[in-house]
């Protein structure tokens, strides 16, 4: 459960990374120092910020100017790769037409899905069936973004090792029929600035993404350096903001590892809103179990909670969809 921190830490994951490969990473000290600190975040805040994470910032920096120069085009190129149902939900949204909670955000973004081939996973997968729509301009932007998500995939994984001892289990709780298949998602996202000369007069309808919680395991943020505007909700509801930290990720953990977790962790309520006069990008991957996993309480989460099973169990791919079916207006 949230608790009501009011900053959220950084995390140095390099020892982490450097033991990921070995059965017995949990014996490491270095590790176990990690370890600590991601169960201590998961607990109180259920957002992180990690540093030493192998990712080179000049690709964190690529993937946001290249995602800046997208928005910048012409409304008329952008609408190409133009989302709908029959795309599977994946391309490009203009401001207003994601919906949370019945309310437009103020934000363009394209969205990009692991891809699924027809019958892979039958009814089930159907409605998230295609291939990702990546733009013909700016040149080189199919390349780098799937390079990107391959870097994310793999650390992700390794984070999810470590969180996977912060529970007590062995390092590949989270993987198998599990997430050893993870889907995964990326929102490419861009926040318009305000226009007004008074920054902090935003109407309180004019929210870039309204307050929510993320679907699967982990998400890993990469924000704009110099704009903050990602708030986080702690135990007594305020919003504590989560500031640019130049070549960290900022994560945080979704609906799937709180059930896993029978509530240890939390899936924290969190928010945009971009009060600067200045154009913000965020990219957001998150990693997600496999699409068809039957995701339930862990018999070790269980048992630290007195034995109670606090959630029923839910099938990643039918949480999706049913999200993803309700987000979006055409």
């Amino acid at each position: 459960m949230a608790t009501d921190f009011k900053s959220i830490p950084i995390i140095d994951i390099g020892p982490l990374l450097a033991k990921c490969d070995d059965p017995k990473m949990g014996q490491d000290s270095g590790v176990a120092q990690v370890v600590k600190q991601l169960d201590q975040a998961c607990k109180e805040a259920g957002f992180f910020y990690v540093k030493g994470h192998g990712i080179p910032e000049t690709i964190l920096k690529q993937v946001k100017n290249l995602t800046r120069k997208f928005f910048e085009l012409p409304y008329e190129e952008k609408l190409k790769i133009k989302m709908t149902a029959d795309s599977g939900y994946r391309g490009y949204q203009r401001i207003g037409e994601n919906i949370t909670k019945g309310v437009p955000d103020m934000h363009e973004a394209i969205d990009c899905y692991k891809e699924l081939k027809p019958g892979m996973y039958g009814d089930l997968g159907k409605p998230m069936e295609g291939c990702n729509q990546w733009p013909i301009q700016p040149t080189n932007f199919k390349m780098l973004m799937e390079e990107y998500v391959s870097l994310c995939t793999e650390l992700s994984r390794n984070i999810m090792r470590g969180i996977a001892l912060a529970l007590g289990g062995s390092p590949y709780e989270f993987e198998g029929e599990r997430a050893g298949n993870a889907f995964w998602v990326m929102r490419l996202i861009g926040y318009p600035g305000v226009h007004s000369t008074n920054g902090s007069d935003i109407p309180k309808e004019d929210i870039g993404c309204g307050a929510h919680t993320d679907y699967g395991l982990l998400t890993l943020v990469n924000q704009d350096d110099d704009i903050t505007a990602l708030q986080v909700r702690n135990h007594s509801g305020e919003w504590i903001s989560a500031p640019p930290v130049p070549g960290t990720f900022v994560c945080n953990i979704g609906d799937m590892l709180k059930i896993y977790s029978n509530g240890l962790y939390e899936s924290t309520l969190h928010q945009v809103i971009n009060s600067s006069p200045k154009y913000r990008v965020c990219v957001a991957y998150f990693y997600e179990t496999n699409f068809d996993t039957a995701v339930e309480p862990l018999d070790i989460c269980k048992e630290r909670t007195s034995g109670a099973k606090k959630f029923e169990r839910a099938v990643y791919g039918e949480h999706l969809v049913k999200k993803v079916q309700t987000n979006f207006v055409y």
